[in-house]
């Protein structure tokens, strides 16, 4: 029996697994897809907000600047790409402009420092690309970026490595209380745990239903992005977001951590799982993106992917308690944790909330049952360094190709991603086993073709290292995203 079942291995889930990898527990990380953060986690807007805009008085609030201000650290021990780059909240009117200076006094009672409100000629100054008929702007300059996907597996993978057991393809189809422990039937094998965390993202509230009367709904709402080349990467300095209405944060421009633009996203609700892209929406965020920078007009035929993803946001309802806000809670069910309604700005706050529902919540349910809970003398938070091969100097190359040689057979032209490189990924704890995981891990098929002509190479070198035959490597998810179904020559004849 474990001491705590996660359902979940997005960043929510994997991050508290992290946490709870501090202290001599047995913990499991259960999630239905083949690969951590392969979902909410791998479609959102990358953005670590500084915090200005959640009243405090929520967790939002509460958790956004404490994240933001624990992210250096958590990316350079787990060696995950991180910048910070400020955002800019644009005004387009005096009414927007009072809204933003509403929004720096939240920011100040939220505690979020190098925040000031910019006049139109400050804002030019610092963004010459926006569009000149602006008002003004609030800058934060704790905002930055990063990758959640990348953040996501080495975060896995530090829990992993400091005793954490994943198990993925374990999707969870019925939980049943035992009184005094939880039975959680998979499509892999059963679990049983002291304790339960669901952090199973927009689903959350149909895991609940299983073992208690449902107070909480979620909604699943779409959000459609634009990705496009690094050629245009450099067209803002910050994150651009319109004035925020009732409706959200509105299209947003900004860089990337790894040099191209991102733009979107809309909110539409839809049926859990929905994330097919539509040319209304698609052409709503371009409209959009052109209000604040008129210039991406040219760019448009620099795009290389449209994409969507979803957000679990809590709704009203006859048994909701909640206001839009986080859900972390133990539940009425004893001994088991709600972890749900974890939409934006949730990337941001998971370092402070993800080491709030260990130390406040569930150290004290262990506790209460007797459990004597020692920390783990031999947590490392570091993980072991990855090799960014573009990134070296051509000293620094030769170096690295003469103690390995599979350095420099690059896989990826478009972004430079070498052999060693997707095989350090594949052989890591929590590592890739699909096409996609590689890619979420070293970029290799993120470029301008994206995937074009690495794809295949990839596919050969994960059916050489997991033994298994070619067109038993996925692109995806399990069951639907096999890439090739046989041979169709052998040894130079038809098969």
């Amino acid at each position: 029996m474990y001491d705590i079942a996660i359902i979940g291995a997005g960043i929510a889930g994997s991050y508290i697994a992290r946490e709870l990898s501090r202290f001599q527990l047995d913990v499991v990380l259960l999630d239905g897809e083949n690969d951590v953060g392969n979902q909410i986690t791998m479609a959102n807007s990358a953005i670590v907000h500084a915090g200005f805009d959640a009243p405090s008085y929520k967790l939002k609030g509460k958790f956004n600047a404490p994240g933001n201000i624990m992210y250096e650290k958590v990316c350079a021990d787990l060696d995950v790409p991180y910048k910070r780059t400020g955002s800019l909240v644009v005004a387009h009117t005096e009414h927007e402009m009072m809204k933003l200076h509403e929004l720096y006094q939240n920011g100040l009672v939220n505690g979020v420092p190098d925040m000031r409100i910019l006049f139109k000629d400050e804002v030019h100054e610092m963004e010459p690309n926006i569009n000149p008929d602006i008002c003004g702007a609030l800058y934060a300059g704790t905002a930055g970026l990063v990758s959640p996907f990348e953040l996501c597996a080495k975060v896995a993978e530090n829990a992993v490595d400091n005793g954490v057991t994943l198990k993925l393809n374990h999707l969870v189809t019925n939980i049943q209380n035992k009184n005094g422990s939880f039975l959680i039937k998979t499509t892999g094998e059963d679990i049983e745990a002291k304790i339960v965390v669901n952090a199973a993202g927009v689903y959350a509230d149909d895991i609940y239903k299983m073992v208690g009367e449902p107070y909480f709904k979620l909604l699943a709402r779409k959000g459609n992005y634009f990705i496009f080349d690094k050629e245009v990467g450099g067209l803002v300095n910050n994150v651009i977001f319109p004035c925020p209405t009732k409706n959200g944060k509105g299209i947003l421009v900004a860089p990337t951590v790894h040099g191209n633009l991102l733009i979107g996203p809309d909110a539409s609700p839809v049926e859990k799982g929905d994330i097919s892209t539509t040319q209304d929406k698609l052409d709503y965020i371009k409209e959009n993106a052109l209000k604040n920078c008129p210039t991406l007009k040219n760019s448009f035929n620099k795009i290389i992917r449209s994409y969507a993803g979803t957000r679990n946001t809590p709704v009203a309802d006859t048994y909701t308690t909640t206001d839009g806000d986080f859900i972390i809670e133990e539940s009425p069910v004893k001994n088991f944790v709600n972890f749900a309604g974890y939409e934006s700005p949730g990337l941001t706050s998971i370092p402070a909330a993800g080491w709030y529902v260990v130390e406040e919540i569930i150290i004290p349910m262990l506790e209460r049952q007797g459990i004597d809970v020692k920390e783990n003398e031999n947590f490392n938070p570091k993980n072991r360094k990855h090799v960014y091969f573009n990134e070296l100097s051509e000293e620094e190359k030769r170096e690295l190709i003469a103690k390995d040689p599979k350095y420099g057979k690059v896989i990826c032209r478009c972004e430079t991603i070498t052999e060693g490189e997707i095989l350090d990924v594949i052989h890591r704890s929590a590592g890739a086993t699909t096409v996609k995981s590689v890619k979420k891990r070293c970029r290799a098929g993120m470029g301008r073709c994206q995937g074009g002509f690495c794809s295949p190479r990839v596919v050969e070198i994960l059916a050489r290292e997991l033994g298994c035959e070619m067109d038993d490597v996925m692109y995806d998810s399990k069951d639907k995203a096999y890439i090739l179904c046989g041979k169709t020559k052998s040894n130079g004849e038809e098969a």
